[in-house]
């Protein structure tokens, strides 16, 4: 694999409750082999799958990540291997995270089952995303006027930040 392409992470050792029925397989690792198994045991191509170890999440159930040079990286949680609309969402993440422009997908822009199920959204070094604040280049003033996003305009509406920065 090129460590160039996306890599999808699933947490091997998350609990989802189910474990006695599935004989001991934990919910992440069922979750994995569900999403394999979706793509009729063929390796998907142009991304990686990997199984990690615990991934910190441990309130949480079936986490997954999403991260490439350069992009923007996702996790998810409280993913259902037995509900084949969660196993189908992430499947479809790829496609939509690859012609994003960084990988940064908004709210809407995500298929409906991961829209509400994401832990985090972490920018790329170097990202030119407007969500990105560069505090070295901000001023005082532009922390007062929340001006601190590059292009950003001062709120309407709230007096103390549309009053312009003395020069």
């Amino acid at each position: 694999m090129s460590h160039d392409q996306p890599i999808l992470s699933f947490c091997v050792t998350c609990r989802d409750g189910h474990e006695a029925v599935h004989r001991e397989v934990r919910g992440g690792m069922r979750l994995a082999q569900a999403f394999l198994s979706h793509s009729g045991a063929v390796q998907p191509q142009g991304f990686e799958l990997r199984g990690v170890q615990c991934m910190s999440q441990c309130k949480r159930s079936c986490i997954v990540s999403l991260t490439a040079s350069g992009r923007f990286s996702y996790m998810f949680g409280d993913l259902d291997a037995a509900e084949p609309g969660h196993v189908e969402a992430l499947r479809d993440l790829i496609p939509l995270y690859l012609a994003a422009p960084e990988g940064f997908l908004r709210r809407e822009a995500r298929p409906e089952p991961l829209r509400a199920r994401i832990l985090g959204r972490l920018p790329p070094p170097g990202s030119s995303s407007d969500l990105v604040i560069f505090f070295e280049e901000m001023s005082a003033c532009s922390v007062r006027t929340g001006m601190q996003r590059r292009g950003a305009r001062p709120e309407k509406g709230n007096p103390a930040l549309e009053r312009p920065c003395p020069t």
